[in-house]
C-alpha cells in the first residue's frame, strides 16, 4: 500500500480477524439509500446499504472495546478506545445510487432531481458517525460513470462526448458531485471540529480516457475481463463465467492478455493498476479541498 499500510479487514469477515489497523465496511453495490432491488434479485444491490453500514460500525465500536476489556485471545486484534478519534473515515460511495436509478428505468433527468435526497441521507450518516467519535473524514466524489461499458452498452443511443463516454450519464455524476461539494460544506458548519476533504476522484478517473496513453493505458472503455461486442462487455455473462458458442462449445469469460494496461476490469470496476494510478494522484492532496495530502488528512486546516 502507498501508505504503509496493509489492506483493512472486512467487517463481515469478523472471526479471528486483526482489525488493529481498521476496518472496512464496504461490500459490492452497496448505496448510500435503503434499494428497491436487494440482491439475488435480478440486477439487486446489497443489502449493507450505508445505514447498515453506520449501525455495523457503532456495534464494532462498541464490541471491540468490550473484547478488549474481556482479554483473552482475541483482544489484541481489536484497536485501542483512542484510536477511533484518530482515524481517518474514508467514504466512496455513491456510484450505484445513480446506477439503480438508471437500471430501474428513470430518466436522467429523474436521476438527478433524486440526488439532494442521497446526499441528505450522505449527511446525516456522516453527522451519526462525527456523534460517536469521529473526527477526520476523506469523502471521495463519484467518477464518470458514463465512461464504464456496462453503461455504453446498456445505452446505446446516450450522446457521446469526444473521448466515447455518455455524455448525459457523466453530466449527473458532475451534478452528484456539485451537491456533495456544497453538502460538505455545510457538513464542516455543523461539524466545527471535523476535518472533512473533499476528493475529487472524477477529474482523475476521467484522464485515464481522455489521456489515457500519456498515462500508459489503453483501450480505456473495453472492459478487460468479458465477453462481446464493442467494450467486450454483456450483462448477459459476466466475468469468470462461461458462454456457450458455435451449437454447445463453452468458452471461459477470462482476463485480456495486458490487465496491467488496462483501465477497465469487468465493465463496471477499475483495474487494479487504473486504482494505482487513482492513488497515486488524490494520495498527493493535488485534486482534494483543502489540498492536503493523505498522510495530513486527520489534521484541521
Amino acid at each position: 500500500m502507498g501508505v504503509g499500510l496493509p489492506y483493512l479487514s472486512a467487517y463481515l469477515d469478523s472471526l479471528g480477524t486483526n482489525f488493529t489497523h481498521g476496518v472496512n465496511f464496504a461490500t459490492a453495490t452497496s448505496t448510500i439509500r435503503l434499494p428497491s432491488r436487494i440482491i439475488p434479485t435480478a440486477g439487486g444491490f446489497s443489502p449493507y446499504y450505508l445505514d447498515i453500514q453506520y449501525s455495523q460500525f457503532e456495534q464494532f465500536k462498541e464490541r471491540s472495546q468490550f473484547i478488549r476489556r474481556q482479554g483473552g485471545i482475541y483482544a489484541h486484534l481489536m484497536p485501542k478506545k483512542d484510536y477511533f478519534p484518530k482515524a481517518l473515515y474514508t467514504f466512496d460511495i455513491g456510484h450505484n445510487d445513480l446506477g439503480e436509478g438508471f437500471f430501474g428505468n428513470m430518466t436522467v433527468e429523474q436521476v438527478n432531481a433524486s440526488i439532494p435526497d442521497i446526499l441528505d441521507k450522505f449527511s446525516l450518516n456522516v453527522k451519526n458517525i462525527y456523534k460517536l467519535g469521529a473526527r477526520s473524514f476523506w469523502i471521495h466524489n463519484t467518477g464518470p460513470i458514463g465512461c464504464l461499458p456496462y453503461i455504453l452498452v446498456n445505452f446505446p443511443s446516450a450522446q457521446r462526448d469526444s473521448h466515447g463516454c455518455a455524455k448525459p450519464y457523466n453530466d449527473v455524476a458532475q451534478s452528484f458531485n456539485h451537491k456533495l461539494k456544497k453538502a460538505i460544506v455545510q457538513l464542516r458548519i455543523d461539524l466545527p471540529t471535523a476535518a472533512i476533504t473533499y476528493v475529487d476522484v472524477y477529474s482523475v478517473k476521467y484522464s485515464l480516457y481522455s489521456e489515457p496513453h500519456k498515462y500508459g493505458f489503453e483501450l480505456p472503455l473495453v472492459a478487460c475481463c468479458g465477453y462481446g461486442g464493442k467494450y467486450n462487455y454483456s450483462s448477459s455473462v459476466e466475468c469468470g463465467g462461461t458462454v456457450t458458442v458455435n451449437e454447445g462449445s463453452e468458452i471461459f469469460v477470462g482476463s485480456c492478455e495486458r490487465p496491467s494496461v488496462r483501465v477497465n476490469w469487468d465493465g463496471i470496476h477499475y483495474t487494479e493498476a487504473a486504482n494505482k494510478f487513482v492513488f497515486s494522484q488524490i494520495s498527493t492532496g493535488a485534486f482534494s479541498n483543502p489540498p492536503v495530502p493523505l498522510k495530513m488528512a486527520c489534521h484541521q486546516v
